[in-house]
This record gives structure tokens, sequence and C-alpha cells, in this order.
């Protein structure tokens, strides 16, 4: 399995981007896919996941309101609309999949990962 993500860049505070992140592989199949996102001298954290089946959200605190998650299932593609970004959102956001149920915030039980956008927002 692998995943890349895009769309990252330069934003002003209030404004919005659009992630994407590209599923390929052989016989792929998850139990759920999620946005991960590290600042500099920072612990990765949870953003926003979904699950493979039935589409189940969840958000961090920080971004819910803000970010939505959607997916195109004929396109293995995941989304992350960001929204009313604000300068704390200025990290690099990794996707990763998941290939069974457990905690949906843990960025330990995610097996595959992308190399990561940076999104950088600016006051």
């Amino acid at each position: 399995v692998q995943l890349q993500a895009y769309g990252g860049g330069l934003v002003q505070a209030g404004g919005s981007l659009r992630l994407s992140c590209v599923i390929s592989g052989p016989a792929f199949s998850a139990y759920a896919l999620g946005w991960f996102r590290q600042a500099p001298g920072m612990e990765r954290e949870f953003v926003a996941a979904m699950l493979w089946s039935g589409g189940s959200t969840y958000y961090s605190n920080s971004v819910r309101g803000r970010f939505t998650i959607s997916r195109d299932n004929a396109k293995n593609v995941v989304y992350l609309q960001m929204n009313s970004l604000k300068p704390d959102d200025t990290a690099v956001y990794y996707c990763a999949t998941r290939l069974r149920r457990g905690v949906i915030v843990s960025a330990s039980e995610y097996s595959y990962w992308g190399q990561g956008t940076l999104v950088t927002v600016s006051s």
C-alpha cells in the first residue's frame, strides 16, 4: 500500500486549503484513513479520521468545525478540507491508514504513511 499526500502550501490566516491523499497498492483494504500533523519541535498529533466502511468521521477538538475529511471511493482518494486556517495549524500533514480497530487517534496504530505535505499559515 502506498499513500501520497499533496495540496499543502502557504495561506493567510482565515484562508482555506484542501489536502488530498491518494491510496494505491494491490488489494488495498483499510479499516480507516487518518490525517495527522506535526509542527516543528512537537509530537505528531491526530487531526481527523474516517472509517473506510460506513464513513464515520472523527476530529480533534482543535479542528472540529473547521476541517472536513471526505473521500472519493472511485479514485481511492481521501481529502482534508481545511477552512478558517490559523497560524497554529502550521505543520507537516500526513495521511495514514490502519488495518484494524483500536484507538483511532493513536498514530502508532497506523500501518502505512504518506510522505507529508507542508501547510504554512501566515498571520
